[in-house]
């Protein structure tokens, strides 16, 4: 029987650094949302995260780690990096650095590229588990391939529960919504993936940022870039002004739907946090099989909109 403790637990970052240490696998939670945990510098243990997962080799895993010191042990820092690491480490930004020459992180685990893409989480319980393990962490959502991410510890499918030796339990995510993922081997900084950060905030610390271009770049350089990811069973229709009979409808606002089987708000005050930390709860609250499709509310593009169109976008694509 799977093991859960909650991350309030006594001892509880020591018995699961301890599973790490002899390659076992760690769910745990993150300001973002949970991960799926393995000693990055163990073979075995990153491919066995690979196998659980049901993820391609070719998607890299963003490896965590406890302070920015540990980090720069991994990659090249030059002095942008650095800034750009001060200003928002720990928090939900993953950066995509060159690998340093004595870098013991798996190639498996970033996909024999000559990048890494690093965090410094803020989560409390990330961060006693990174402390007490003391090494880096690969760690993608813990969830199957291409899924809707796990915000909660019960959101962890049945289908993982008996693969993973401990899921550390610490309630439901702070933010609900996956990291920005920022290209820094580039000669402008660009965003990969739309994530907890917004644009605007990175453009206020480091002026013009590029964006990544899905339709014509083919390199998968961090997670996040697949064309079809967090996918719900049921098909989504989006910027739906109004739902049909046999539809459930993902509201945002004042925009909601009386015809619809059922009505779940993101938020009605309109407010982009609130609607990012509810989007993947809702998601798989609504994702039923008595349920033809989700119809979505339009959400504007701006500010934390991006990264949730982005995930419904890419959600929305048939398999």
């Amino acid at each position: 029987m799977i093991n859960k403790l909650k991350t309030s637990t006594a001892g509880a970052s020591y018995k699961a650094a301890n599973i790490l240490n002899k390659g076992g696998i760690v769910a745990f939670p993150t300001e973002t949302v949970y991960g799926l945990g393995a000693d990055a510098r163990n073979e075995e243990a990153v491919l066995k995260v690979f196998r659980v997962k049901k993820r391609p080799s070719f998607n890299p895993l963003i490896i965590h780690l406890a302070d920015i010191e540990l980090a720069k042990r991994q990659a090249e820092f030059n002095a942008l990096a650095i800034y750009v690491a001060e200003v928002f480490w720990p928090g939900p930004l993953t950066l995509v650095l060159p690998r340093a020459s004595d870098c013991n992180v798996s190639r498996i685990a970033c996909a024999g590229l000559k990048t890494l893409a690093l965090r410094v989480p803020e989560n409390p319980a990330a961060q006693d588990l990174l402390t007490t393990f003391s090494g880096p962490i690969a760690a993608p959502s813990a969830n199957i391939s291409g899924s809707v991410s796990p915000t909660r510890a019960d959101h962890i499918s049945d289908s993982l529960l008996d693969k993973t030796d401990l899921i550390l339990d610490g309630g439901p995510c702070k933010i609900g919504l996956e990291s920005t993922v920022l290209d820094l081997t580039v000669d402008q900084p660009r965003i990969l993936r739309h994530g907890a950060i917004p644009l605007e905030s990175l453009i206020e610390k480091l002026g013009d940022i590029k964006e990544y271009n899905h339709s014509s770049n083919t390199e998968i350089k961090s997670p996040g870039l697949l064309r079809r990811h967090y996918a719900t069973n049921q098909p989504l229709r989006l910027n739906a002004i109004t739902a049909q009979p046999n539809e459930a409808y993902l509201a945002f606002g004042d925009c909601t739907s009386k015809n619809a089987a059922i009505v779940r708000n993101l938020s009605e005050s309109g407010d982009l946090s609130e609607a990012a930390n509810k989007l993947f709860l809702l998601l798989r609250e609504l994702d039923m099989p008595k349920y033809e499709s989700i119809a979505v509310a339009p959400i504007p593009n701006e500010g934390l909109g991006r990264a949730i169109n982005d995930r419904l976008e890419r959600a929305a694509v048939k398999s």
